[in-house]
C-alpha cells in the first residue's frame, strides 16, 4: 500500500439543524469549523439540514414546509406579466 494517500479519519461532530441534534461519528469529512461538544472537547463540526433524527421516513412524521405552494409561487412571480385588457 502507498503511504499518505488515505484521508485523515477522526471523530467529527455532525449537527442536524432542523432537529437540533448532535452526532459524534468517526469520519473523513473535511471542514474548517469546530465546535465544543457537551463533553468539553472541541471537534470538527459539520452542519446538516436533515438526518435520521428529522427525516420523515425515520421519524414517522410529515415534515412541515414553510414555503408556499408551487402554483402560488409561480402566480406571484409572474403576476406582472399578465396582459391587462385595453380600454378601447
Amino acid at each position: 500500500m502507498k503511504a499518505d494517500i488515505h484521508p485523515h479519519y477522526r471523530p467529527v461532530l455532525f449537527h442536524d439543524t432542523s432537529a437540533n441534534v448532535f452526532f459524534l461519528i468517526g469520519s473523513t469529512a473535511a471542514t474548517e469549523r469546530s465546535y465544543v461538544h457537551s463533553d468539553g472537547v472541541s471537534y470538527p463540526y459539520v452542519s446538516l439540514d436533515i438526518s435520521s433524527a428529522s427525516h420523515p421516513i425515520y421519524t414517522g412524521q410529515q415534515r412541515q414546509n414553510k414555503s408556499e405552494g408551487r402554483i402560488a409561487g409561480f402566480q406571484k412571480r409572474f403576476a406582472g406579466f399578465a396582459k391587462t385588457p385595453s380600454k378601447s
